[in-house]
């Protein structure tokens, strides 16, 4: 017997119940002009907003960071607008809002959100602080529209405008390029050489914003259907790879090793079932040797790999100097930070500086998360780096047991993020727009292919019911 237990329910729940349902009405009511704003307005659309990300996208080498800052703000308020107007009737019912990397990404806002408030430069936090969340809205515009069919899209326009930076990179590389700054140590092996840096200013940062080239290009070439697309995706994967070398960003060489191991060995794994055994170690091996030999064969890239090592040079004595200088930053504020930003790094640095070795950032990017959101928010930005790792590789393993070649791009993401973790260790440009938007990029592309627990488990239980059917059936 099934037997019901009828309890009254309290009286602090019954107010906050329907304080909870009236908080509702009145919102809705609120923003019902808006909802009905969008059915006949152009500017409440997700083909807006995708235009915007394109634009924003697309234009990264070439605009000022003031001026991609605005483009950013446009799609956050775009983003905004069509999100509190939103109906949930009308577009991709299905695919949940919230993902499993939100919930950290919220987290480590919100601990930001502390580090700011508690700052002992909290004007110039502030600012680190809405750079922040304009990222994080641009990441959630992303992984939204990716849903809608978006995906292709936003990885064009950023090859078209990669190809377009390697080809002018070339043209340094082989007419040769002045120094805009002090990029080599004049007493080292490597003075003198050519470090490429196209429309960017930067050969470090023009090296972080190749970085996606190589893994976006290859999937391209493989994945997309159309020959002028194909050819698209590996002339930029080679052309970037090229320049991003010829950069001689020492970071930049060991993320671009990292990535293409990541890369190739995803590759073979997604295809392994169809390769024999050996295939694995095969490729493993060779990939290692091509790299090494590679290195051997190239003299520039010799001396400037062998430059890494110890502190001779004086750019990786500079980097010394400046990290032991942040570790004391941290050792007085170790909880929360000093807050986000290059800004509120820029006004607390000359207090521990050593004598001359003033700095931007910490050129390490652990480092820089833990001295602006101190202990607890690199803790946090760890939860979600590694839940994007676990939902790419549940999702790779996902796609590749249904056969669905969209999963490749997850390994261009999963190779991206590599590359940029290994260069992110040694430099700080991980934090400028043209870098840090395509982090953002690389982790909504494996955001997009989330599949809600309950929505597997359906899944799972169709195919169990179809089989069931299809047994029945014969018998």
């Amino acid at each position: 017997m099934n037997f019901k237990l009828n309890l009254p329910m309290p009286k602090f729940l019954q107010t906050l119940q329907s304080w909870w349902f009236s908080s509702q009405a009145k919102f809705f009511q609120l923003i019902s002009p808006l909802q009905a704003w969008r059915e006949g307005s152009r500017l409440l659309s997700a083909k807006f907003l995708g235009g915007l990300l394109v634009v924003m996208l697309a234009t990264l080498p070439f605009l000022e960071n003031a001026q991609t800052g605005i483009i950013s703000a446009a799609v956050a308020i775009a983003w905004l607008m069509l999100w509190l107007s939103d109906r949930r009737d009308a577009e991709d019912q299905t695919a949940p809002i919230w993902t499993a990397i939100h919930t950290p990404l919220i987290s480590y806002w919100a601990i930001a959100l502390v580090a700011t408030l508690i700052s002992p430069v909290r004007v110039a936090a502030a600012d680190g602080m809405v750079k922040l969340t304009l990222y994080m809205l641009a990441f959630v515009s992303m992984s939204r529209l990716m849903r809608l069919g978006w995906r292709s899209i936003f990885i064009a326009a950023y090859l078209g405008s990669a190809l377009i930076a390697s080809a002018y990179g070339i043209q340094q590389w082989y007419l040769g390029a002045p120094e805009l700054a002090t990029w080599t140590d004049p007493t080292s092996e490597t003075a003198g050489i050519t470090r490429v840096y196209s429309f960017l200013g930067n050969p470090n940062l023009f090296a972080g914003y190749l970085m996606p080239a190589l893994p976006m290009g290859a999937i391209a070439a493989i994945h997309w259907r159309g020959w002028g697309m194909k050819a698209l995706g590996i002339i930029t994967a080679i052309f970037g790879a090229f320049c991003l070398t010829q950069t001689q960003s020492r970071g930049g060489l060991m993320g671009i090793a990292a990535e293409s191991f990541t890369l190739v060995l995803l590759l073979v794994y997604w295809w392994g079932k169809r390769l024999p055994k050996w295939t694995f170690p095969a490729v493993f091996g060779g990939t290692a040797g091509a790299i090494a030999l590679g290195t051997v064969l190239v003299p520039t890239l010799r001396k400037r790999v062998f430059s890494i090592f110890g502190t001779d040079d004086s750019s990786n004595a500079f980097r010394v100097n400046v990290w032991k200088s942040v570790i004391k930053m941290i050792e007085d504020r170790p909880v929360f930070g000093i807050g986000p930003g290059n800004k509120a790094f820029n006004i607390v640095y000359p207090f521990y500086q050593r004598s001359g070795y003033s700095a931007l950032g910490t050129y390490s990017v652990p480092l820089e998360i833990t001295v602006e959101t101190g202990i607890v928010g690199v803790i946090c930005y760890g939860w979600l780096v590694f839940t994007v790792f676990r939902q790419g590789w549940l999702g790779l393993n996902r796609l590749r047991s249904d056969r669905d070649s969209s999963g490749l791009w997850i390994i261009a993401a999963i190779a991206t993020l590599m590359g940029m973790l290994v260069h992110s260790l040694v430099d700080t440009v991980w934090y400028r727009p043209q870098v840090q938007l395509l982090w953002w990029l690389a982790i909504a592309i494996i955001s997009s292919f989330y599949s809600a627990p309950i929505a597997i488990l359906n899944d799972l239980w169709k195919n169990r019911e179809e089989e069931i059917k299809a047994k029945t059936w014969k018998n």
